[in-house]
């Protein structure tokens, strides 16, 4: 474990002692899925939620607290920005990156910003509440394009992920095995991922390449995205599984 997962580890247990304690909900700042799974060697499962804006998000936010024991539900400390050229005609080409660096260059520390979802020059993008004023008053230029910056309630349907159904057939009903099947890897590639902590399932950083999954497992892998297992459909006269699976998408 690096010195940036110790710290989060204490930082996460400060704010799971505070919830106890305090019989309130704490949350963090957005972290990757993979590093936010680390709440779970912190806190029991029970206390630990982790929300990014949408069920597809890279980025989540981690909240501790555990709704039965504290008699109350509250929404997390996320608001979602929308960021778009004055004057489309005039408007440069933008990029993640662009909108990005944009909002880093007002002082804005990354982990107070979320997923940045950009479609046809336009971004919508998740922020800490706190911060969301501040960055809509400040933000009114990307590279060389006026930009103008709201806060808004929700995302449009075209940026909402959506499932796409899959019925594929592995040697295994191993996770290695499926991910090397869902993305198009060799085995030793998929291997590879659980080597670099890029695998999680169901918000847990998974670490064991002989994984076998249950019915409903969301399995997020980093840098190429995200399923749900819904379970081995048939066995193939040449003894491979036949599954099904939800693709994020």
């Amino acid at each position: 474990m690096d010195e940036y997962q110790t710290q989060c580890l204490r930082r996460f247990k400060e704010l799971e002692d505070r919830s106890a304690h305090g019989g309130i909900y704490t949350y963090s700042s957005f972290h990757s899925v993979g590093t936010a799974s680390l709440a779970y060697e912190v806190a029991p499962e029970k206390d630990v939620m982790l929300w990014g804006g949408t069920v597809n998000s890279e980025r989540v936010v981690i909240r501790f607290g555990d709704p039965d024991e504290l008699y109350y539900e509250e929404n997390f400390p996320i608001r979602i920005l929308r960021v778009s050229p004055r004057q489309e005609k005039f408007s440069e080409t933008l990029t993640h990156r662009d909108f990005l660096g944009a909002i880093l260059n007002l002082g804005i520390e990354r982990d107070m910003i979320g997923d940045i979802l950009v479609h046809d020059n336009s971004a919508y993008f998740f922020v800490i509440e706190k911060l969301a004023a501040l960055v809509c008053s400040d933000l009114d230029r990307v590279k060389h394009t006026s930009v103008n910056c709201s806060i808004v309630s929700e995302l449009p349907e075209n940026y909402l992920p959506k499932l796409l159904e899959e019925n594929i057939t592995v040697s295994s009903p191993r996770l290695d095995a499926v991910i090397a099947k869902i993305y198009h890897l060799s085995r030793g590639d998929a291997k590879e991922l659980f080597d670099s902590e890029k695998v999680t399932v169901n918000g847990r950083l998974c670490i064991n390449p002989e994984t076998i999954l249950r019915e409903s497992s969301k399995v997020t892998v980093r840098g190429y995205g995200k399923f749900e297992y819904r379970g081995e459909e048939r066995i193939t006269k040449k003894g491979k599984t036949g599954i099904t699976i939800w693709r994020y998408v």
